[in-house]
């Protein structure tokens, strides 16, 4: 058999039935990011065996793929966001990804010690590394275009996009648990010192990176016409280099890039004007007036950053699908080990009782309403970053604690895209038509 024309037939048409599908698709209980597990699911090692994935011996090669796609997504959710930072409708998203997230790791934390025997460090690592909720598989629950104000779909963006890098200090400390033991809590000032500078400068760059490149690229643009016509190259530069930069400062590079994507936007609200729809501006524009429209000085800021969130979004298409076909493939090897009690027992209180507690609590006197409150508790997707976190941790913690918190992270990754999946897509119809007038 020509294995690479096998590939080429089965890509192609995946990409041609998603196109062709997609209105289908998104009037059933029913997501891409499931199309794309199931799929990886029947190439691996359970179905057809086209790809073999062993996620111990490709831990490496898959973190770094993992690691490459994150940002994308993140950059795009940034760029979503478009409110000013003095707004009240920010404390939504800060209290998801902070106290929430917080509340998220010590409960599960203290079920992992006592419920389920869990030494501290092994418990730590779970805790951590199911806590953030997912950047990438959420697009239903995204702001419906720049500066949709609806709270609920803001807030579940905003934490996805902070909380992938706030998990990470508490990820690093569940792994030098896991290698020094209790010993590894001998100095806990340096790391809280260590949490508080790589949250700090990871701000502080991703911030001054997004507004700097936002101001350099319309000043070349207005005054010399100058950075046209790439877009592409321009968005996945700034990504590249605002995560480098922050990953040489010691940093954390996935809430360095989400920043830059919220403060790329802000320059462009102040530049536009919050009363005017940067859509709205160049939606009128003729293709053939493209590069006469970056250089207006009215249109240029909507335009670059119209044209960058758009470009991410549709890189971002493409993470889904690649990150998706290899979870599929890596549970279809391993998938007998998911249906163990522990995996099904741990999925079942985080959905069902830690995320909805720590939401409740962390949300409790907010703008949101109980039906909204309750949205959010019930929407927390996890994906592709506690699949990260997990390869992360197979990187540089003891092989015996992976090898017993891999079927547990992995299937509620399997669980959140299927149950999370199939249920948002009608609850936030009710939710918009409870809202309509």
């Amino acid at each position: 058999m020509n294995i690479e024309a096998v590939w080429f037939l089965l890509i192609g048409a995946l990409f041609a039935l998603m196109a062709l599908a997609k209105r289908f698709i998104d009037a059933l209980p029913m997501t891409g990011a499931m199309i794309y597990l199931a799929v990886g699911f029947l190439i691996g090692p359970a179905g057809l065996g086209l790809l073999t994935l062993d996620v111990y011996d490709d831990r490496h090669a898959l973190r770094l793929i993992t690691e490459a796609a994150l940002p994308v997504s993140l950059f795009a959710i940034g760029m979503h966001l478009r409110v000013a930072c003095g707004h009240t409708l920010w404390r939504l998203p800060l209290r998801l990804a902070a106290p929430a997230m917080l509340l998220t790791i010590g409960m599960m934390t203290v079920l992992g010690m006592a419920g389920w025997g869990l030494a501290l460090g092994p418990a730590v690592l779970l805790a951590a590394a199911l806590a953030p909720t997912d950047p990438v598989l959420a697009n239903e629950l995204r702001p419906l275009e720049a500066g949709d104000d609806d709270p609920l779909r803001f807030a579940l963006s905003g934490e996805g996009g902070a909380n992938d890098g706030a998990a990470f200090p508490f990820v690093v400390l569940g792994i030098a648990l896991c290698n020094a033991g209790p010993d590894g809590l001998l100095h806990p000032w340096t790391l809280a010192a260590e949490l508080v500078w790589g949250v700090a400068v990871a701000i502080a760059i991703g911030w001054l990176m997004g507004t700097l490149s936002e101001r350099l690229i319309a000043m070349l643009r207005i005054r010399f016409g100058n950075a046209l016509g790439v877009d592409e190259f321009l968005a996945l530069g700034l990504i590249a280099l605002c995560y480098g930069a922050t990953l040489l400062a010691h940093g954390y590079g996935f809430l360095a890039v989400f920043c830059a994507g919220v403060a790329l936007r802000q320059q462009e609200l102040r530049a536009t004007g919050g009363s005017q729809n940067p859509r709205a501006a160049v939606e009128d524009v003729t293709p053939a007036k493209q590069e006469e429209s970056a250089q207006d000085p009215k249109l240029a800021h909507a335009h670059l950053a119209e044209s960058m969130m758009a470009i991410s979004v549709g890189l971002e298409r493409f993470v889904e699908l690649a990150l998706m076909l290899i979870i599929g493939c890596v549970v279809s090897a391993c998938w007998r080990d998911l249906l163990g009690v522990m995996p099904l027992v741990v999925i079942a209180v985080l959905f069902m009782a830690v995320r909805p507690a720590s939401v409740l609590l962390s949300l409790a006197g907010s703008t949101l309403d109980r039906r909204q409150r309750g949205l959010a508790g019930w929407l927390g997707i996890r994906g592709v970053g506690t699949f990260y976190y997990l390869l992360l941790a197979m990187e540089q913690a003891p092989r015996g604690v992976t090898q017993s918190l891999a079927p547990v992270l992995l299937a509620a990754i399997v669980g959140s895209v299927l149950v999370h999946g199939v249920s948002a897509q009608p609850l936030l119809r009710r939710y918009h038509g409870a809202r309509a007038p």
